[in-house]
């Protein structure tokens, strides 16, 4: 499957087909999401309406750790397989999880602020999604840091990689330290400890946050595409005036 989805004409044209699906599922997803949220969904009987933060929270953190464990599995693609697909689709998701873990991040204190009445605490499980944000930084300096484009993929990608350490840190830190946060309770043995009152627009937000990310990530490994293009045709220009030039 990886080998087949790593060349890039035939990557844009499963997702072509594609995105007009995801546009849809992502409306359909993040609007009925917001409707069980905000109108179906009752208030926590401790926490009152604050508990609705967690239908934005929740997915934006699950968001946050699957988009860089895929940026991490495209930079192993790239790196092993020499498939340079791999660094258009990291290059290309680096912004959108980034942008879902300061969503994480935000909405982590607003609710933090209205349960625990604090805005930040240096916990485990809030000190290791820092360390995600400062990766996912990391990650996209590093890949424009070089003028030699390969230099600065690959040691994005190393980076990538290494710091994909930190995703089971994240996953696991309420199990392994103490932490303010409450242990798993959706994803865990046994099953969800959630009403499914709350669950439903819960998994419904995930959804529509997935449906919006895969529409926005074919976006942006087209444009990424087209730039390679254009830089192409654009060096090939200035070579062939070179070559005139010295002709004459």
């Amino acid at each position: 499957m990886i080998h087949f989805l790593a060349n890039p004409a035939r990557f844009m044209r499963i997702g072509a087909r594609l995105l007009p699906w995801c546009w849809a599922l992502a409306a359909l997803g993040m609007g009925a999401g917001l409707w069980f949220a905000l109108v179906v969904s009752p208030a926590d009987y401790q926490q009152g309406d604050s508990v609705r933060i967690m239908y934005i929270h929740v997915p934006s953190a699950w968001m946050a750790l699957a988009v860089y464990s895929l940026i991490a599995l495209v930079s192993a693609m790239a790196l092993v397989w020499k498939h340079p697909l791999g660094f258009l689709i990291g290059r290309a998701a680096a912004p959108l999880g980034t942008g879902f873990t300061v969503i994480c991040l935000v909405t982590g204190a607003l609710w933090g602020q209205t349960s625990w009445g604090t805005w930040w605490v240096w916990d485990a499980r809030l000190t290791s999604v820092l360390i995600l944000f400062f990766l996912y930084l990391g990650y996209m300096a590093l890949g424009s840091a070089f003028d030699d484009a390969d230099r600065g993929n690959r040691a994005a990608a190393l980076l990538a990689m290494v710091g994909f350490v930190n995703i089971p840190i994240i996953k696991f830190s309420v199990d392994w330290w103490s932490t303010l946060h409450q242990p798993a309770s959706v994803l865990r043995m046994g099953g969800s400890a959630i009403h499914p009152s709350m669950l439903t627009p819960l998994v419904l937000m995930a959804l529509g946050f997935v449906a919006y990310f895969l529409a926005l990530l074919v976006l942006r490994v087209r444009a990424e595409i087209a730039g390679r293009k254009v830089a192409a045709l654009m060096m090939a220009g200035a070579m062939g005036g070179a070559g005139e030039f010295h002709d004459n």
